[in-house]
């Protein structure tokens, strides 16, 4: 619901937040939304057969900051990580036994900070016709006028 250092997003409302994820994933059968109160990858990922990261988040996810400044508690999460699929991006280095290469080979500048501050075309298409729709992520005043005007708020 709330991702780790990213507890202060607050716009779009998770509820729409979660409608534009399953938007975006309409049409592949594979893939669906789940919601998870974890916050640490090892733990959201627990259970699966492959985690995919960004270059960025591969240093994050190895800084002990992230385990209450404790090397042998991150440690013991990353030993948990399922198999890493990981876009190099940035000119940050990832180890190539767990380089993804992506087809057209444009990660560096994609970031989903960047998405959320109005980046529309690092966005899904729903998501782009939803803050377009809205003010989501472009215009947080015209979405709150948006949230007042909706029936039921």
């Amino acid at each position: 619901r709330s991702a780790l250092a990213k507890e202060h997003v607050d716009h779009p409302r998770f509820e729409h937040r979660i409608e534009v994820l399953e938007a975006s994933l309409a049409g592949i059968a594979w893939l669906s939304v789940r919601i998870t109160e974890r916050q640490l990858l090892a733990d959201v990922a627990e259970g699966f057969d492959v985690l995919i990261v960004g270059a960025d988040k591969w240093w994050q996810i190895q800084d002990p900051g992230w385990y209450g400044g404790d090397p042998a508690a991150r440690d013991e999460a990353m030993a948990r990580l399922p198999t890493l699929a990981i876009v190099a991006r940035d000119g940050l280095e990832v180890p190539d036994e767990h380089r993804l290469e992506v087809a057209d080979g444009g990660t560096d500048g994609v970031s989903s900070t960047r998405a959320r501050d109005g980046a529309v075309e690092l966005m899904t298409p729903a998501a782009g016709e939803f803050a377009r729709r809205t003010g989501a992520w472009l215009d947080p005043e015209r979405y709150e006028r948006w949230i007042a005007a909706e029936p039921g708020s």
